[in-house]
């Protein structure tokens, strides 16, 4: 790191370039990564290298951080022809990398996963630059494999990932998560009362991501007259695609709160019992911070079927319970009844879910990224 000082000039500030993106699973390391060091060295420069098109191109700048777009994509299996143009994208983001690294010439680069780091990874260690791979799922992404073989370290968010990564340093520090959800998680009584809803009564929280879930959304509607029989509380989250056809048909009770997006999510997950949730890394993460049972409906369509990955390794520590989409209809309903109808069992899985907890990942990362560069 080239931050000596002589008499005249004060230190030269550090420079990180950080790449992830195509997903809020890859961006939002990254930016809390960067947050990170800012907190510790005021004056860093942060540059960030993105894909052209793809949500880190309005996220990064909307975190305050600059961002270069490459003209790149991964590969289309749906649609063999797309990529007849892939090489020539390949070509042109490496050397568009190439001349970004140069002009910018950072001490250490963070790749994420997704389309844009691996040009971007790839081209600063052949730099000679200083990498790091920070991989968020329990299957890791192609990206951060292949750049895992020339990075100092990679930093991941589940044990026992060596094997993915041999020959490359391996520190099991979880995935940074949203700072609010560390630090404004509340009493679970005043968060019910807080939110309107009794709290005497067994609350569930259902998340499907900012979009949404038809599965989760179906899951609900198929089963509200059993929920209403219980009495149950809900807060339901059902994302922009549905909201409008569920509230126009369906005129719950109070004790059923339907919301298009949830924007405090540190009390809604104070508030909740029982959580039903995708099983996108990020989400996992949170929920394992949150300690509450939790039942995982994984993404089907996620790349290389990653989110029943990230289920699983839940699952097999008894941290959470996992219904597969094609099961919904059966399993639903029954595997919900047997976690609300247990306060043992949703003890155990809070229990078991500190395993995963790592609401310092950030700082642990930087810990160690800071430990290599100092050599």
């Amino acid at each position: 790191m080239n931050n000596k000082t002589t008499n005249s000039q004060k230190p030269k500030a550090i420079r990180v370039l950080l790449s992830g993106g195509g997903t809020g699973g890859h961006i939002f390391p990254a930016v809390a990564i960067a947050q990170e060091i800012q907190k510790r060295f005021p004056d860093a420069e942060f540059l960030f290298i993105g894909a052209n098109g793809k949500m880190e191109m309005e996220k990064v700048p909307q975190a305050g951080f600059k961002i270069e777009g490459l003209n790149i994509a991964g590969f289309d299996r749906g649609n063999l022809l797309k990529n007849l143009g892939l090489p020539l994208k390949v070509i042109s983001s490496l050397l568009k990398a190439k001349r970004i690294i140069k002009d910018f010439k950072p001490d250490f680069a963070v790749g994420t996963g997704g389309f844009a780091s691996g040009p971007a990874l790839y081209i600063a260690a052949k730099m000679g630059i200083p990498t790091f791979i920070q991989e968020q799922n329990s299957l890791p992404g192609k990206t951060n494999v292949f750049n895992a073989k020339k990075a100092k370290a990679v930093f991941t968010a589940y044990p026992d990932m060596e094997k993915f990564f041999s020959g490359t340093k391996t520190y099991f520090l979880g995935n940074p998560i949203r700072q609010n959800i560390i630090t404004d998680l509340m009493d679970k009584d005043f968060a019910k009362e807080k939110l309107g809803l009794d709290k005497n009564k067994l609350t569930i929280l259902s998340v499907g991501g900012s979009l949404g879930s038809r599965t989760l959304n179906n899951g609900w509607k198929d089963n509200l007259d059993k929920l209403k029989e219980k009495d149950y509380q809900l807060i339901w989250q059902t994302g922009k695609t549905d909201f409008a056809e569920i509230t126009s048909s369906i005129h719950p009770p109070a004790s059923i709160q339907i919301r298009e997006f949830i924007s405090d999510m540190a009390l809604a997950y104070s508030a909740a019992d029982v959580i039903v949730s995708r099983a996108g890394a990020i989400a996992i993460s949170e929920l394992a911070v949150a300690k509450k049972p939790v039942l995982l409906v994984p993404f089907p369509f996620a790349a290389e079927d990653h989110q029943t990955k990230n289920a699983l390794t839940l699952v097999e520590k008894n941290a959470a319970r996992m219904v597969k989409d094609s099961e919904m209809k059966d399993k639903f309903w029954n595997t919900l009844s047997e976690i609300c109808e247990s306060e043992n069992l949703r003890n155990e899985m809070s229990t078991n879910l500190e395993f995963f907890a790592k609401p310092k990942a950030a700082e642990g990362i930087v810990d160690e990224i800071f430990k290599v560069i100092k050599k």
